[in-house]
């Protein structure tokens, strides 16, 4: 009897080709090789960002994809030119827009962290280390950094405020001005919390003189526009003045729809010319009833209701945008009208002073209105001196940095900075680590090892070896209370006068180590350009 023949699986023998499920091309990377992957990303922003990290930060020259230049130190400036493809850098890119979103500032600091976490790793997982038992350690690690930040906190009061605004102003363009610029932003943010619920650096508007040197910068309680005015007759340096904010035209409302009117005769013409005039003539008494020296308006002004309006030493102002008749309102304290014959003595503002200076040699069309001495600003302006343009985009983004720390400070504890709070968070991850039998305590040690690398970028940059100065904080971590950090010419020093709101340092050790711990998890890269 014949034995029936057993029929091979479609899967088995040698001929038969191998399922594909991804085009040729795509490129898998496994093992080892991807955590080689993630430090060439880390290595890249650390190497980058490094230099200009602390008080004596080196800057960047940026060529942008539209042919213009910029010089800066700024982490978040830097990070946001460049034009990332490997998905762990976008990661990191992702993390410094998070940090400078919520904080605005410690983007070069959080950059830093990670990256040396992810250095670490890699030391650990080549000897064998499992990347969840990293993780795991990570997670103790910051647990006792907070923590020490919880010990270390401190509520704020004004000396200490202003020396919030210095430590942000460190190392940018208007450091030159450090001493001009530090009490006046505490003030700016004062005057606006008086006046506000939230008081943020948003509510402290920015306006360039293009003349004379940053010390010639001054704060003024209300706003600064650039508009045309457009009768050289119009009345100007008006004081004690009510100010009306119109959001639309100061003219004769437009009909929405298409409609013909027929004139039989010139009697019918005149008629019609004669309402149209008696119309503008009301929407002026409306504004002059109500006893406004100026009107600011979004739209457009016609010339019959400007002359009327002239003719009663009221300034007109239109075209503003939306943004600027809100600052002008919350500056003011003036209620937003929609209609000039809506216009009523409660809607008005009221300023110190206003006055526009007509700018003849400009390349624009725009004079200079400004709008002083506010009794209960909502917004205020920092008018910025300084003739070059780089120099003072430059200088203006230093302060915004710093206005946004300050306005953090406000409504949350501080830390010291120059350093010392993370020495001072290694030795609590070290000294928790000794309670860890297993190899986690491995990982707590590379954790506050990472930590120390924001004082020792500081020393390096200050021009001082780097190991030395480490190895001194962590003995005055042991043995003292004070917070000891690195001075601006990179030596140990006793901190004194340099602090930070707390969510800028716990924000960035939150964010760097979150980020680190992600990409540990990640076993395979798979690369659909095969690079």
């Amino acid at each position: 009897m014949a034995t029936p023949r057993r029929e091979r699986p479609m899967s088995e023998g040698p001929d038969r080709p191998k399922v594909t499920i991804t085009p040729e091309h795509t490129k898998v990377t496994s093992g080892t090789e991807v955590q080689e992957k993630l430090i060439v990303a880390a290595r890249v922003f650390s190497d980058l960002l490094k230099p200009t990290f602390g008080p004596r930060g080196l800057d960047k020259m940026l060529y942008k994809t539209d042919g213009t230049t910029a010089v800066t130190n700024d982490g978040a400036k830097i990070v946001a030119e460049l034009l990332v493809r490997h998905p762990a850098a976008k990661m990191m890119v992702s993390m410094a827009n998070s940090q400078e979103e919520d904080c605005g500032d410690g983007v070069t600091t959080t950059m830093l962290i990670c990256g040396s976490l992810l250095i670490e790793a890699n030391t650990l997982l080549r000897k064998g280390l499992h990347p969840l038992t990293l993780i795991d350690g990570y997670a103790l690690a910051l647990e006792a950094a907070r923590e020490q930040m919880d010990d270390d906190s401190r509520e704020p009061d004004e000396t200490s405020l202003v020396a919030v605004a210095e430590t942000a102003l460190r190392g940018k363009g208007a450091e030159a001005a450090l001493d001009h610029f530090s009490p006046m932003i505490v003030e700016a943010l004062s005057i606006v919390s008086e006046n506000r619920e939230g008081a943020a650096a948003e509510h402290v508007a920015m306006h360039k003189t293009g003349t004379g040197g940053l010390r010639d910068s001054r704060l003024v309680r209300g706003i600064i526009v650039n508009r045309r005015v457009i009768m050289d007759d119009l009345p100007n340096d008006l004081s004690d003045a009510k100010i009306a904010c119109l959001d639309g035209d100061l003219k004769i409302r437009e009909l929405t729809r298409d409609v013909e009117i027929k004139i039989t005769n010139a009697g019918e013409l005149d008629s019609f010319i004669e309402a149209e005039q008696e119309r503008r003539g009301e929407i002026a008494r409306s504004i002059i009833d109500s006893g406004a020296g100026a009107i600011l308006c979004s739209g457009e002004i016609d010339r019959d209701i400007l002359h009327h309006l002239a003719d009663s030493s009221i300034l007109a102002v239109g075209e503003l945008d939306s943004r600027e008749i809100r600052n002008a309102s919350d500056a003011l304290g003036a209620r937003i009208v929609d209609s000039p014959l809506e216009l009523e003595e409660s809607d008005l503002g009221r300023c110190g002073h206003l006055t526009w200076e007509r700018r003849e040699a400009s390349d624009g069309v725009e004079d200079v209105i400004r709008i002083e001495g506010c009794p209960n600003p909502a917004i205020v302006t920092i008018e910025v001196g300084g003739a070059g343009e780089t120099g003072t985009e430059e200088a203006i983004r230093g302060l915004h940095d710093s206005l946004r720390a300050t306005s953090l400070a406000l409504d949350e504890e501080l830390l010291p900075g120059a350093g010392s709070i993370h020495a001072r968070m290694a030795h609590s991850v070290r000294s928790a680590s000794e309670a860890q039998g297993g190899r986690e305590r491995l990982a707590m040690e590379a954790f506050a090892r990472a930590l120390e690398t924001v004082p020792a970028t500081l020393a390096e940059n200050g021009g001082n070896d780097p190991l030395d100065c480490v190895l001194e904080l962590r003995a005055a971590a042991r043995g003292g209370e004070a917070p000891v950090g690195i001075s601006p010419d990179g030596k140990t020093w006793q901190v004194d006068g340099v602090w930070h709101p707390r969510s800028v340092i716990e924000n960035s050790l939150v964010s760097a180590s979150e980020t680190a711990m992600s990409m540990l998890r990640i076993d395979q890269v798979i690369s659909a350009r095969g690079d």
